[in-house]
């Protein structure tokens, strides 16, 4: 209901902000109105259809094949972005949307969704800012350009995302480390400016249509406003953060040991596995749990293929020819004459079956992982593709059911049964129990503070409290000392722009809290498959072949958004969105570390 109440504040917002609202509204008897509002969503969902495929294709060349002084791909763009935008934002729409929700009480439910979701579609473009939305379309894709198309350096020599990626895995020698670390962070300079720009252009282009700023729009996909979102980010911190202090001491003493230093009060960027330091499960190997080695004698293909053989034991349908022949799943090749964005993803294409990823798979666990996790977007998409979903709701519940379907397969296909049984590791091996799950701890939860605490808090402070360019890399540092205990390891000054080095931050704003909450999502998931239907210990089960979880993971997937997520979450799990089976899952793993660190100082303090 709470999603409701927002919508129908929004619509009064919307009321006294457009001044065509006072157009004459729709006359005839409760017929007519059916009539008309069937028209009117027939007619949109086609549009919006066409429209959506011409700027996914544009965008797609954009991502996949992006070369030095091309100016063209870029341009077409633009102006595919600009006629979806256009559309979507027309007065037009607005308006008629308006009118016929004011006849809410002649609609059915799956029409007033649609017409709520067409004026929430319109608050990102409206016609009232026209202008304004063309320079931001245009700010965007120029952005997309410096970001992906950007030549990292270490000693004069072009490296990729993998290769940065392999160093902060695998080397020791801390002076290399710091190389590859500030080289991954050169691009933030190329970026500054035009994330300022864009955090303007953004604001004003919502505000339109009564919106407070950008980050208020982005949160209101979730019937939210930004207050209740803090409010949901800091209980899921509060609620891992116990935990996260553990790991953090822990992670301090293993690393100084590991690099011969003394232990830090916090840590050192370039001290961890990831160049964001928003997962750190690379920081161990769990003893005789070597799928690696198994992956590489595999190769790329064979993760992409067994990934999708997983997928139909559940009883999914096998991919559909287009994804294989139009993909962009492995590296660009050696000494090709173009780059391509290295941040996988998945795309949906057309709204049906045209469904793509974009990937540089190489045989290692992490590909493993994020291989999966991809795919379950792509099923997703799959699943509500279907004549019961309007082309205009084929969307995630909610943004973060996305990312949790994708998460939840990753998760799942790291444990021990299921890699057995996949022949990555060999049968009836003896493993650390510990250890396992204190690699998934160093993933799962260590992304809690990051996405919840510190990309959110950023970006509500560049969109809603107007962030200083002159201040952008001084709040960075800030938040990621107060969230994570990580701290620069070179001086950084505004110079910098490390936020900008993160995708998100240029491309898919304000919605990182999507991850932390997905994260919360998956384990609720996993919690109700294994105990359940599958009626296996959480930290050891096999979902391979067992198509009552897969039947669980279509009726997650198959409304789309056609459904009020939180209502659906009840339904379904018999519980709100909690913490509570990540807590549970990692409860044996809290006392492990209060043993490992109890003579050990902890620098973090006990609550924020």
């Amino acid at each position: 209901m709470k999603k409701l109440i927002y919508k129908l504040a929004l619509l009064l917002i919307i009321g006294n902000t457009i001044s065509c609202g006072q157009q004459e509204k729709p006359k005839g008897n409760e017929k007519n109105i059916a009539e008309g509002v069937s028209s009117f969503l027939e007619s949109y969902n086609n549009k919006y259809q066409e429209l959506y495929y011409a700027s996914s294709e544009a965008q797609w060349t954009l991502n996949t094949r992006i070369v030095e002084g091309d100016t063209i791909t870029g341009k077409l763009a633009e102006e595919a972005d600009a006629a979806y935008a256009a559309f979507m934002g027309s007065e037009e729409n607005i308006t008629k949307s308006r009118q016929f929700l004011e006849k809410r009480d002649d609609l059915t439910p799956i029409q007033i969704k649609q017409l709520e979701t067409i004026l929430y579609n319109a608050g990102n473009n409206p016609a009232l800012a026209g202008e304004i939305v063309t320079q931001r379309i245009a700010a965007e894709t120029k952005q997309t350009e410096l970001l992906f198309g950007f030549e990292t350096m270490i000693d004069g020599e072009s490296v990729s995302g993998n290769d940065i990626n392999a160093i902060l895995k695998d080397s020791k020698n801390l002076d290399e480390r710091l190389k590859a670390w500030e080289a991954s962070k050169e691009v933030g300079k190329t970026l500054k400016s035009g994330l300022n720009n864009l955090k303007d252009l953004r604001n004003k282009s919502v505000q339109a249509l009564g919106y407070e700023d950008y980050f208020n729009y982005q949160v209101s996909a979730y019937g939210m406003s930004k207050t209740e979102m803090m409010e949901v980010c800091g209980d899921m911190i509060n609620e891992m953060w116990p935990l996260y202090r553990e790991l953090h001491t822990w992670a301090r003493y293993t690393l100084a040991e590991k690099y011969n230093q003394e232990v830090p009060e916090m840590i050192p960027a370039h001290w961890l596995t990831n160049k964001w330091g928003q997962e750190w499960g690379s920081m161990i190997q769990v003893e005789g749990v070597d799928v690696d080695s198994k992956l590489e004698e595999k190769g790329a293909e064979w993760i992409v293929e067994e990934g999708e053989r997983f997928y139909m034991s559940l009883g999914f349908d096998k991919l559909p020819p287009v994804f294989y022949e139009k993909s962009s799943l492995y590296p660009a090749p050696e000494g090709a004459d173009y780059k391509k964005n290295s941040h996988a993803s998945a795309w949906h294409m057309n709204l049906n079956q045209d469904v793509r990823s974009l990937m540089s798979v190489v045989p290692n666990t992490e590909w493993w992982g994020t291989t999966l996790h991809e795919l379950g977007h792509i099923y997703y998409f799959l699943e509500y593709s279907n004549p019961e979903v309007p082309l205009v709701l084929r969307e995630g519940a909610n943004r973060a059911y996305h990312e949790a379907m994708g998460s939840l397969i990753g998760l799942a296909a790291m444990q021990q049964p299921f890699l057995e049984g996949r022949g990555l590791l060999e049968e009836g091996l003896e493993t650390d129990k510990t250890q396992a799950l204190l690699s998934e701890a160093l993933d799962f939860v260590v992304l809690i503070p990051w996405g919840a605490g510190v990309m959110t808090e950023f970006e509500q402070d560049l969109y809603a409290k107007n962030l200083s360019v002159d201040e952008f890399n001084k709040r960075w540092w800030e938040l990621k000392r107060k969230y994570q205990g990580i701290v620069a390891p070179s001086e950084r000054g505004e110079e910098f722009c490390d936020a900008a080095s993160k995708t998100h931050i240029n491309n898919d704003a304000a919605q990182y809290y999507d991850y932390a909450m997905s994260n919360i999502l998956l384990f609720q998931f996993h919690d109700h498959i294994s105990k359940k239907i599958l009626k296996q210990d959480p930290h050891a089960t096999n979902y391979y072949g067992n198509k009552e979880v897969g039947a669980f993971i279509k009726s997650l997937m198959v409304e789309g958004a056609t459904v009020d997520w939180r209502e659906d979450l009840q339904n379904k799990l018999g519980e709100p969105m909690s913490a509570r089976a990540m807590a549970e899952y990692f409860a044996p793993l809290m006392e492990y570390l209060k043993e490992q660190n109890k003579d050990r100082e902890h620098t973090l303090p006990e609550s924020l």
